[in-house]
């Protein structure tokens, strides 16, 4: 009888343990998320992108930022002063982005980058950034619909195929 009560008591601590471990582990993970969107450059792109892409806020800016560096080596200084008025903090955004390594298997394509599948052979210079990130190179593909989106949003249709051009 002393067994079974002994048992009991220990199933339900464990379980009690489990609960409380799940309930407040979980907590500040989610209120910290909150706390690194805020202080980032751009809050606004950086929430969108955390929350559609399931990605951290670090990833985020730094995947926002080296894909707006990509649009600002191929845009026309004109052109890509159209996008950078529509998001504010892209220069810090640009920054946020791990640099991408010289002798990355990316920076090997060269001309090949257009044959590539799945819409990344534009999108291969990111490759590396996007690896420092923790990120697959595929997921740079994912960023380009949010980016367009939000600077459509703020400088319109015109300034979001500018943007969109320059990505593909």
């Amino acid at each position: 009888m002393k067994t079974e009560i002994s048992e009991t008591r220990t199933r339900r601590t464990a379980v009690r343990l489990l609960v409380f471990v799940i309930f407040f582990v979980g907590a500040p993970s989610n209120y910290s998320w909150a706390i690194d969107v805020s202080k980032t450059a751009n809050p606004e792109l950086v929430g969108q992108l955390t929350k559609t892409l399931s990605i951290t806020p670090e990833q985020a800016s730094g995947g926002a930022g080296a894909l707006f560096g990509l649009a600002k080596s191929r845009l026309s200084t004109g052109d890509f002063s159209k996008v950078a008025a529509s998001v504010p903090g892209i220069d810090s955004l640009i920054k946020s982005a791990p640099a991408a390594s010289k002798t990355s298997p990316a920076s090997a394509l060269g001309g090949f980058e257009s044959s590539l599948p799945g819409g990344l052979g534009g999108l291969a210079s990111v490759a590396g950034p996007f690896k420092k990130l923790g990120l697959s190179p595929a997921m740079a593909a994912k960023f380009v619909p949010v980016l367009t989106q939000f600077v459509g949003s703020k400088g319109g249709a015109g300034v979001a195929s500018l943007l969109g051009g320059a990505l593909k």
